[in-house]
């Protein structure tokens, strides 16, 4: 029962953050963001989301631009979500993406063979 709640508020939180992330007005995070996932501690306390990036070059940056909006970002989402506690957001990167292109890539050219 209380994972079921977590993937609620897992997504809840990601829809959230998906909006906030457009009036972000921090230079480093005016590329193509998008957030993949989000992992909730049980206790609500930490929370990390994972971020692709369109320009695979510019992660680094993008995360560094998060992470100084993070107490901004953790505001809104507070007063957006009804919780008692509003967890601390950590950043990381999603290169999911990435392997998953690399590994189509490598099964279309077993097929061509």
């Amino acid at each position: 029962m209380a994972n079921n709640r977590i993937g609620r508020i897992n997504e809840e939180i990601q829809r959230e953050l998906a909006n906030l992330l457009r009036t972000l007005k921090d230079p480093r995070v005016q590329v193509l963001v998008s957030i993949t996932a989000v992992e909730t501690t049980p206790d609500l306390r930490f929370a990390k989301i994972y971020i692709s990036v369109l320009d695979q070059s510019d992660v680094q940056e993008v995360i560094r631009g998060l992470k100084s909006s993070s107490g901004y970002l953790r505001r809104e989402l507070s007063q957006a979500l009804s919780l008692r506690y509003t967890p601390e957001l950590i950043f990381c990167a999603d290169d999911s993406i990435n392997k998953g292109t690399h590994i189509l890539k490598l099964l279309n050219d077993l097929e061509k063979q």
